[in-house]
């Protein structure tokens, strides 16, 4: 028989209620970082490409990772390195059956957001 009060009812009522978590946020920014580290390798290969074309093509690639918004991109990819890198030592950790209650959950994503930010200042520092 048909639901005769499935449009009364909320599409998503989670939604209303759902409480973001340092989990869910890591998680959901570890993925984000991944596709932004492939978007800055394009960008790399695209570098190095220019380098072999030619004088021409150099320029303008080098003008364009040089440029603020380029350097912008380079820290941002410098960061997101860190932070994918530190959540993949995460799920290392999970998947050896550690850390899997709330609280330690929760510091370690907290940990990884702290110590990225850590490692990308010593790395724009020493480099």
């Amino acid at each position: 028989m048909a639901d005769v009060n499935r449009g009364n009812r909320p599409l998503s009522p989670h939604l209303s209620i759902y409480r973001p978590q340092w989990t869910s946020i890591t998680s959901i920014l570890v993925r984000i970082t991944g596709n932004a580290l492939f978007v800055a390798a394009l960008l790399i290969v695209w570098w190095f490409v220019a380098a072999a074309t030619g004088p021409e093509a150099f320029a303008i690639a080098n003008g364009v990772i040089t440029s603020w918004f380029g350097k912008l991109i380079m820290l941002g990819s410098i960061w997101a390195l860190w932070y994918h890198t530190l959540g993949g030592l995460r799920h290392l950790v999970w998947d050896s059956g550690r850390m899997l209650d709330v609280d330690k959950s929760e510091m370690a994503g907290q940990m990884m957001v702290a110590l990225s930010v850590i490692l990308t200042i010593f790395t724009v520092i020493i480099l």
